[in-house]
């Protein structure tokens, strides 16, 4: 089988299907993942692994992935289906998640490890562990990250 004969197979096989949904969706997640991470490195000139795996940072990879997925959907079974009602339902309560609740307990978080810190002042050895205080988005970083995932499913969607 030649290479153009597997690719015609390989776009046979996962166009208009929940294959394309989740090459999408996945795809979109490394890619913004990736963005995050490579920008890390220029930044603070040096490899930083756990970047590819936090949370925070523009743009929200959550709202990349459920963007992607949400518009795959639509894509593939219609934009007033049943199946794409649920998957953008399910899109808009991540990103709302990511832009609202994580980012205050991000900035709760912060307000405890202050305190924490006045706390044991006296006594820096007992210190409990701070609290990670980059969980959620901005606003403009959900909007972007779902722009993203928007247009990398069409992108998707063109391809196969």
């Amino acid at each position: 089988m030649s290479p153009a004969a597997g690719m015609g197979y390989l776009t046979a096989t996962w166009a208009n299907s929940g294959l394309e949904v989740m090459a999408a969706s996945l795809s979109s997640m490394i890619l913004a993942q990736g963005y995050k991470f490579i920008m890390a490195l220029i930044k603070e000139r040096g490899l930083n692994f756990r970047r590819l795996v936090q949370t925070g940072g523009m743009p929200s990879s959550h709202s990349s992935t459920v963007s992607a997925m949400a518009t795959s959907v639509g894509l593939i079974d219609g934009f007033s289906s049943v199946s794409y009602a649920i998957a953008l339902s399910f899109a808009l309560v991540v990103m709302y998640d990511a832009a609202g609740l994580r980012q205050a307990a991000g900035r709760m978080a912060s307000v405890l490890n202050r305190i924490s810190e006045s706390v044991y002042s006296n006594h820096p050895e007992q210190l409990p562990e701070r609290l990670r205080e980059l969980l959620g988005h901005t606003p403009f970083e959900v909007f972007v990250g779902a722009l993203f995932g928007i247009s990398w499913a069409f992108i998707i969607h063109m391809l196969l």
